[in-house]
């Protein structure tokens, strides 16, 4: 009760987090690219969309329970891959992962994680993904998705849409360098947050050991780039086919703004498309995500995941009703690690959970799914 008094919306968790972590870390969580236009624009295209409130329905029972890939979920969203999340809040990935067992919610491990696919598989159970950035040699590749397959995860999302490494202007003026180096100016600021300091101290140093465990750490590379780059391709086509080929579970294909590519991506047999422009952090003329849903929702009968901005249950209610399937959040989980450690995943589960449920009440909504009815043209 207390949190829900102090930190009712996500928006009251941010300046919490911005206090609570280094100065260099805020700018790795909170920047995008260039001028960060693609960021507020995701912002700006959720606030259009608006709603007809209903009235005279009677009592409304209202439910949350979604179903996506032949599984139902408690609620109809789930945790975004964020690189390096370990660096963010000391265990964040483990962290994240039992409470999105507990919650009921798909968790998606990056591949540029600082925990393996080996560590984190317990945890999530049946509710684990794991996005995969393209290794370019086909005997990582393959090596890379059967540790993954054995660690338990069913899912596998590969991300199409860094095909180069971006600028990221204001995470490079924070201070980071590939690898990182704690400078004089780091020490400095890792000094004013005792409680990010300690957990690390405890948890170990953030490092990316997955992608480690396939090549040799190199100084000197750009400080938006890392040791995946080392690693990484530039897919096409022929990759997602020779994918599909050799992984067995769900794939799915993440980071698509056209909807004229999901005819190719259906011959291949991709089961489910995710709407992505990276929230803003390799782009900075991207077209906002939910400006697009309504295109591949015409095009297109796979489910659709979308990310992009999305911050409480009101905007998760807009991608229903345009179309999407599935909502995916990545900063926000961190923004509530960051603000009230390991108590912060469970409490932004609760705080959307409850924000879904008030909105669709206004609706006369009894699922997400018919969140279309009562939107505005």
């Amino acid at each position: 009760m207390v949190l829900e008094h102090r930190y009712p919306a996500l928006k009251y968790l941010k300046p919490a987090a911005k206090r609570r972590i280094p100065h260099f870390v805020w700018e790795y969580l909170d920047s995008a690219t260039g001028d960060e236009r693609t960021k507020a624009h995701n912002r700006r295209s959720l606030d259009s969309v608006h709603f007809m409130p209903a009235i005279l329905k009677g009592e409304v029972e209202a439910s949350t329970q979604t179903n996506l890939l032949g599984q139902s979920y408690d609620l109809p969203f789930g945790v975004a891959p964020v690189g390096m999340s370990g660096a963010i809040w000391p265990d964040a990935e483990g962290i994240l992962a039992r409470n999105a067992y507990r919650q009921n919610l798909p968790y998606c491990l990056s591949t540029v994680a600082c925990q393996t696919p080996e560590t984190i598989g317990p945890y999530v159970g049946e509710n684990g993904w794991f996005q995969l950035y393209p290794p370019r040699d086909p005997e990582v590749r393959l090596d890379m998705i059967n540790r993954v397959k054995s660690a338990g995860f069913k899912t596998l999302v590969l991300t199409v849409d860094i095909p180069v490494a971006s600028r990221r202007e204001r995470q490079t003026r924070g201070g980071i360098t590939q690898p990182p180096v704690l400078t004089s100016r780091l020490l400095a600021q890792i000094a004013l947050r005792p409680a990010w300091a300690l957990g690390m101290a405890a948890f170990g140093r953030p490092e990316m050991p997955l992608v480690a465990s396939y090549g040799k750490n190199i100084r000197g590379l750009p400080t938006t780039e890392h040791i995946g780059y080392l690693l990484r391709v530039a897919p096409d086509l022929e990759y997602v086919k020779w994918l599909r080929d050799h992984w067995e579970g769900a794939f799915i294909i993440k980071g698509v703004l056209n909807a004229s590519d999901c005819t190719s991506l259906e011959e291949i047999g991709i089961d489910a498309l995710w709407i992505s422009n990276h929230a803003g952090r390799q782009f900075d003329a991207a077209p906002a995500t939910i400006d697009v849903l309504s295109d591949f929702r015409a095009t297109t009968s796979l489910p659709l995941i979308i990310d992009g901005g999305f911050e409480t249950g009101l905007d998760i209610l807009r991608a229903f009703a345009l179309g999407a399937d599935f909502v995916m959040m990545g900063r926000a989980w961190h923004y509530a690690l960051a603000a009230l450690g390991r108590a912060g995943p469970a409490h932004l589960s609760e705080m959307l959970r409850q924000d879904l449920l008030a909105n669709m009440g206004q609706l006369g909504l009894s699922s997400v799914s018919e969140a279309s009815k009562t939107l505005l043209s």
